[in-house]
């Protein structure tokens, strides 16, 4: 049984403090989770002085401040990101990172993440997309927001950067039609359906689309949640998600953009249980009985019973035949193949009969 990669999102709601960071590090391993997952920015680098904050955002942190100036306060430098690393090491917990700019994903390629966690906002970053994967790592890209065609169009250019890599130069269309191109995706690229808002109505989740990405694209696929609660990343693995993300902070009450919208670390607990339940119960898919009901068949199933006294030489008729507990006898399943049967003995009412 192939088990779904958890990253426990821990993004922005560090606020800024690398002992809050720590914090998260270490619930996110005690949850189980398989990764803890950062954002990698330099402000300047994402946004422009005078953009508007998201709505959520509004609501999460008031309107007297631009977009620049909250996330700002929330940007780490390289040596929290490496003071990060190392605690990811020392609890035995993947660290990622989802870088925003080119030199986020420098400094993230520096650390030596193993792979790639591409947002749904920059899937029509073609600059970004082309370098991430010009690095060769393998990439879990979010589609919220997009159309089939946006998708696809990005995934011609990580097509690209992919063969840019190995020596091939390729325009992304080009390169996503050559079978090189095909390769390196279907190798390395992880599509994570998501609805880009938060919270997320459970209305907007449209789940279905996970397995429209699989059947279009032929990638395994996963889920980002901002959904409320835990249910929709569960379902998600039933459905079949490899992947499922979602946020988590050691408290919803702390100030900051995110905070809201995420799982608190005892439901990040129950949420992770939850799925590797889920993955359990999924099974091999043939229609067998389990191990464990096998030795419940004869309590629960019926055999042919005398509804009456029988008397030796009797021909039996309907009347003479019931079905009840247990099923040690002859299966109930037969009852009408002993309708006009002869009495090989005396039977006494509720006396299963032989053969």
């Amino acid at each position: 049984m192939k088990r779904a990669f958890v990253i426990a999102e821990a993004g922005v709601n560090h606020n800024g403090s690398l002992d809050l960071a720590f914090r998260l590090i270490d619930a996110a391993k005690e949850a189980g989770a398989d990764a803890v997952k950062f954002q990698t920015f330099t402000t300047a680098g994402v946004v422009v002085k005078s953009a508007a904050k998201a709505e959520y955002q509004k609501k999460a942190t008031g309107d007297g401040e631009s977009q620049f100036e909250m996330i700002k306060k929330l940007e780490l430098d390289g040596d929290q990101h490496r003071k990060l690393v190392l605690r990811c090491k020392e609890q035995g917990i993947l660290f990622l990172s989802t870088p925003f700019d080119l030199p986020s994903l420098a400094l993230l390629l520096e650390l030596g993440v193993p792979r790639l966690k591409l947002p749904s906002g920059e899937i029509t970053n073609p600059r970004l997309l082309k370098k991430a994967a010009s690095s060769g790592l393998p990439i879990i890209l979010s589609t919220g927001m997009s159309t089939l065609g946006e998708v696809e169009a990005a995934l011609a250019v990580l097509a690209s950067g992919y063969l840019e890599a190995a020596g091939q130069t390729l325009a992304p269309a080009e390169a996503l039609l050559s079978s090189e191109g095909q390769s390196a995706v279907a190798a390395k690229v992880t599509l994570l359906h998501c609805t880009t808002e938060y919270p997320a109505p459970y209305a907007d989740v449209n789940l279905r689309a996970m397995t429209t990405l699989h059947q279009a694209f032929g990638l395994p696929v996963g889920y980002s949640d901002h959904t409320p609660g835990i249910a929709v990343c569960i379902g998600a693995v039933a459905l079949g998600a490899s992947v499922v993300e979602k946020h988590f902070t050691m408290d919803r009450n702390l100030p900051g953009p995110d905070h809201a919208a995420s799982l608190e670390p005892a439901e990040l607990r129950e949420m992770i249980k939850g799925v590797r339940a889920v993955e359990l119960a999924l099974g091999h898919a043939r229609k067998l009985p389990a191990p464990s009901e096998r030795k419940n068949r004869d309590v629960a199933r019926r055999s042919i019973v005398a509804a009456l006294p029988i008397k030796k030489g009797e021909t039996l008729t309907a009347a003479h035949l019931t079905a009840k507990r247990p099923g040690t006898g002859i299966s109930a399943m037969r009852i009408d193949e002993w309708v006009g049967k002869v009495a090989n003995r005396d039977y006494a009412a509720d006396e299963l009969l032989e053969p």
